[in-house]
């Protein structure tokens, strides 16, 4: 009786450029991250070391402007929607949002601005 060796695994050459592609793809992704990471470096170097409080106070200033803009406006016909509402007033909110108004006027004369 004699014994033949069969290939039962397929056609080994078919697959015969799958590694060095897996290899040329790993050292591709490799060198993308490398420029990435260069990149950021640079970008995060450029950055100041701290940031001025100008562009915060600018950012202040117009949100107290919107807000005293939105108060003169006040004055709204009776068929708006503050016209449903009910004037119930709860007690513990209220006291709420003027714990929370003090802070706020607190934290703004401690940084030298004037809040609201």
């Amino acid at each position: 009786m004699d014994i033949i060796a069969v290939n039962n695994f397929g056609d080994t050459r078919d697959g015969g450029l799958a590694g060095p592609m897996g290899l040329f793809l790993i050292v591709l992704m490799c060198i993308g991250t490398v420029l990435l990471i260069r990149n950021m470096n640079k970008r995060i170097r450029r950055l100041p070391d701290s940031f001025d409080a100008g562009a915060e106070r600018e950012r202040v200033a117009e949100i107290a402007r919107l807000n005293a803009d939105l108060e003169r406006s006040g004055d709204e016909p009776a068929d708006s929607v503050e016209a449903g509402r009910s004037t119930k007033v709860d007690e513990s909110a209220e006291a709420e949002v003027g714990a929370v108004s003090d802070e706020k006027r607190e934290s703004a004369s401690d940084n030298g601005t004037t809040g609201r």
